[in-house]
């Protein structure tokens, strides 16, 4: 699997789809999402989400027309919640990585069937959850492994599946290690819903996503995705509960 920076694969891709673009002064992303920022779900009023929305609609425009720093613009804006998406999907740090390397080049490779009616989002988080579904279906990948079992064999103490799978970007040196411990249970949960679950929960608490939106990635009606969204809050609590793990109560 190609793990190379998704900047120089996408400088390239970019440069061969816009003739008109400047040099490459090489500042474009370093292929992984940016350190110090926490990959929770980006929370914005539905005005604030509209003036996106129509941005994003805008930044695409220009760049089918040859404008490679519009493309920039929404890889900054978007990588963090596409990598998030696909390191929940897949579960594994490297293949996300991979894989939304892989997304962001096929949103250059088919700009230009980009349209604006739909929104620039809905469609990337499509190619985003064709690709992940793709790469899980060819690899098998399926987590069976329980979760305090050792990733080598025969080794005590050492790193478990739980904390392999938590997101190590959204911890804090100061969170102490039952929070560690909590994030990792979490994680390992959220790798167990049934796919279709899964998908709805990532898209909706790690990418912010309305759920009218999700259902249209999804292509199944909104009550579908709300159904699925409460199915996967009530594995997980059931899973959190197995270890332990109950909600507070007032």
């Amino acid at each position: 699997m190609n793990s190379a920076p998704i900047g120089g694969r996408l400088r390239s891709a970019i440069r061969s789809t816009s003739p008109s673009s400047p040099p490459d002064t090489g500042a474009a992303t370093s292929g992984k999402p940016r350190a110090g920022a926490r990959p929770g779900p980006e929370r914005l009023s539905d005005e604030a989400r509209a003036k996106r929305d129509e941005d994003d609609a805008r930044q695409m425009a220009a760049f089918k027309k040859g404008d490679a720093k519009a493309f920039e613009v929404l890889l900054k804006r978007h990588e963090k919640a596409v990598f998030n998406f696909c390191f929940r999907m897949v579960g594994d740090r490297e293949g996300a990585h991979d894989a939304t390397q892989e997304v962001f080049l096929k949103v250059v490779r088919n700009a230009k069937g980009w349209e604006r009616q739909a929104k620039f989002t809905t469609w990337l988080f499509t190619i985003a959850r064709n690709h992940c579904i793709d790469a899980l279906r060819k690899a098998s990948y399926r987590k069976t492994a329980s979760l305090d079992q050792s990733l080598k064999e025969g080794e005590e103490g050492g790193a478990t599946l739980g904390d392999r799978v938590a997101d190590e970007t959204s911890v804090t040196p100061d969170r102490g290690a039952e929070s560690l411990r909590l994030r990792g249970l979490l994680a390992a949960a959220i790798a167990r819903l049934p796919e279709e679950q899964r998908e709805v929960f990532v898209m909706r608490e790690y990418a912010g996503m309305p759920f009218k939106e999700i259902a249209d990635v999804v292509g199944v009606p909104e009550n579908t995705v709300k159904s699925r969204m409460r199915y996967a809050l009530e594995h997980l609590r059931a899973h959190l509960a197995q270890h332990g793990v109950v909600p507070e109560t007032t």
